[in-house]
């Protein structure tokens, strides 16, 4: 595992306001990474018309109609975002999907820097995108079924990550262990992402970034029941955290 931290660089926006609706026509920097926050129960259908013909078809497969929705919603908001730094509509953006369905940019409307990576737990997501680098992001939702069977998270904790964060985890009090191995896991799938696991991969750079660890920081997310963290190949010299909201017109 990485070095990680809780608090990132200072995110944009005032007020105190940690997630301020996000700009129509972002700019992105080097050396900075936005982050926007997506709850998709909120999003509109519409946005699913945006979509591909393979990845209607992919949706179709998708069994059970909440999680169809939710990962059509997700692609579409995924396409309006790259839309909105790319200066086109997120139907025309031109994705290439590898053999574990991975999108990245393609065609005449790619962008060579732009990097970009989701994820989403329930109807929670998370996209991250950079002009400077790889970036993986993660978030995961603790269970809301409290009937299921307790879970040894120690003994999780020792096959995912070894043995030392299976003896921090031991030290952390029973009814915060889940949450504390919400986060570790967080944190170890943003990187895994970032190297080249996740949505958003560009190409087979997973092995080329194995001798290098990248800065990967934990997100507030103001939700008592969901962790996440991003990875970037360098440390972010600033991380805009936005919400996400449609306008009328871009």
């Amino acid at each position: 595992m990485s070095a990680s931290g809780t608090a990132g660089p200072t995110p944009e926006g005032g007020g105190g306001a940690r997630w301020p609706v996000g700009p129509e026509q972002p700019s992105l920097p080097t050396a900075v990474v936005d982050v926007w926050r997506v709850d998709l129960a909120e999003v509109d259908e519409e946005l699913a018309s945006t979509l591909s013909a393979p990845e209607r078809e992919r949706a179709a497969r998708i069994a059970g109609e909440r999680e169809r929705r939710v990962w059509r919603r997700a692609r579409g908001v995924l396409r309006e975002l790259l839309g909105r730094y790319m200066s086109c509509e997120g139907a025309a953006v031109a994705l290439a999907v590898d053999d574990q369905g991975k999108p990245s940019l393609t065609g005449a409307t790619s962008i060579a820097p732009l990097c970009f990576n989701l994820s989403h737990s329930g109807e929670l997501a998370l996209y991250a995108f950079s002009a400077s680098g790889h970036v993986g992001i993660d978030v995961e939702m603790l269970r809301e079924d409290r009937s299921r069977q307790p879970v040894d998270h120690v003994a999780l904790a020792r096959r995912a990550f070894g043995e030392h964060e299976a003896q921090r985890l031991s030290m952390v009090e029973p009814a915060q262990r889940e949450w504390e191995f919400l986060r570790a896991w967080a944190r170890h799938e943003a990187e895994l992402k970032w190297r080249g696991s996740g949505i958003g991969g560009a190409g087979e750079h997973g092995q080329a970034l194995d001798a290098v660890a990248p800065w990967t920081v934990e997100l507030d997310l103001d939700n008592a029941r969901a962790a996440a963290a991003v990875a970037l190949s360098d440390r972010a010299t600033e991380l805009r955290q936005w919400s996400f909201a449609r306008g009328s017109s871009r």
